[in-house]
């Protein structure tokens, strides 16, 4: 994907200073899927986190999971939350729930027609968007209706 379905200006996304998350974001600008889960119990769990919810085990991993999914809920945004989003309202921001692992949720935008009608439980492929030009360089995860 060449074109940025948002504009410039928006503060650049990525990992905390102490690192949890790096996984998940070195994982979009490969264009994978990352989620993290619980080597002891097999869990998966998001957000990432340095202990599992299910066994309190601090031996976590990242494994590559499909970037497709259920909408879960939605939400079209009539009301910039950024001045940088002045002229990009409407959008569609999406809870998706992953096919698998079922358990994991994420928020993403829906691509296309920001009017388009929207159907939870409707079923959706992830789309990496990579901002080469950004300094620091990052990649997105959002949706689109096959």
């Amino acid at each position: 994907m060449t074109e940025h379905y948002l504009p410039t200006g928006l503060p650049v996304p990525g990992p905390e200073q102490d690192g949890l998350s790096r996984p998940y974001w070195e994982g979009l600008k490969a264009g994978r899927l990352m989620i993290q889960r619980c080597s002891g119990c097999r869990v998966w769990q998001w957000g990432p986190e340095w202990i599992c919810h299910s066994c309190h085990g601090f031996d976590l991993t990242w494994e590559e999971v499909r970037a497709e999914g259920r909408i879960y809920s939605w939400e079209r945004v009539w009301h910039p939350v950024h001045p940088a989003l002045k002229t990009a309202v409407p959008y569609l921001v999406l809870l998706v729930e992953l096919r698998e692992p079922k358990t994991v949720r994420l928020i993403g935008n829906l691509l296309g027609d920001p009017r388009q009608p929207v159907s939870i439980g409707a079923e959706v492929a992830g789309e990496f968007e990579h901002h080469t030009a950004s300094e620091p360089p990052f990649s997105l995860l959002q949706w689109r209706v096959p």
